[in-house]
């Protein structure tokens, strides 16, 4: 197990509010808010993230659609059951958070959005090729939390780093440094109908194997599109 819990898991965003906070749960008396922030990539495209803040660390009402802020603190899962199935639910859970002077980011960069990860293989990676024979290959990442909870995070590795990752076992102990990332996809049911649905994920662009042994390995690939 990691020696810090609280330093096995970070993340750092910064971007803009596009949906206002609501109302997500309450714990203990403390009240939780969850709302979705644009971060822009290196391409100028942008990844929307759910983040989760609780009203002791901010005023809610201050977090204003268009305000850009900066938030630090874990990717998290949450098992979220509805009528028909259970469903991982991914968020950035604040343990830092301000709002930016900033009106506009006119120049993106990768500091924007940093995650590092330090868990266990729970899943056989699963290694294909795209048909334009890129190299992928998805990780599913077992990170230890407090009170002897997990999080479960999906991750994607591309190139050199898939190669890798295809050789590793389960429950293989291993660090990962990449981005927070969102993606489109739909979902068609029994009845004919199609949902447009979001999925969110790691994608890594520096993986380390932590062995007993001192040798460690390590491979990085810039993955920014």
């Amino acid at each position: 197990m990691p020696e810090n819990i609280f330093e096995n898991n970070t993340v750092h965003l910064l971007g803009k509010i596009v949906k206002a906070p609501k109302f997500n749960h309450e714990l203990y008396g403390e009240s939780f808010y969850s709302f979705e922030l644009e971060v822009q990539r290196l391409s100028k495209c942008f990844d929307n993230i759910p983040v989760l803040v609780s009203d002791r660390l901010i005023d809610i009402q201050l977090l204003e659609v268009g305000k850009i802020i900066e938030v630090k603190g874990q990717f998290r899962s949450y098992n979220s059951a509805d009528s028909n199935s259970r469903k991982l639910m991914l968020m950035a859970f604040v343990r830092e958070i301000e709002i930016t002077e900033l009106t506009e980011i006119e120049e993106p960069s990768s500091s924007f959005n940093e995650i590092f990860l330090n868990g266990f293989i729970c899943k056989k990676p699963m290694y294909r090729k795209t048909p334009f024979g890129r190299e992928i290959c998805d990780l599913l990442i077992a990170v230890n939390r407090q009170y002897y909870k997990s999080d479960y995070i999906p991750c994607i590795c591309w190139g050199r780093n898939a190669k890798y990752a295809e050789q590793m076992s389960q429950g293989n102990n291993i660090k990962i440094w990449g981005r927070v990332q969102s993606r489109g996809y739909q979902k068609k049911h029994e009845n004919g109908e199609v949902s447009n649905l979001r999925a969110y994920e790691v994608s890594v662009s520096k993986m380390e194997f932590v062995q007993e042994a001192p040798v460690k390995e390590t491979v990085e690939e810039k993955t920014e599109t």
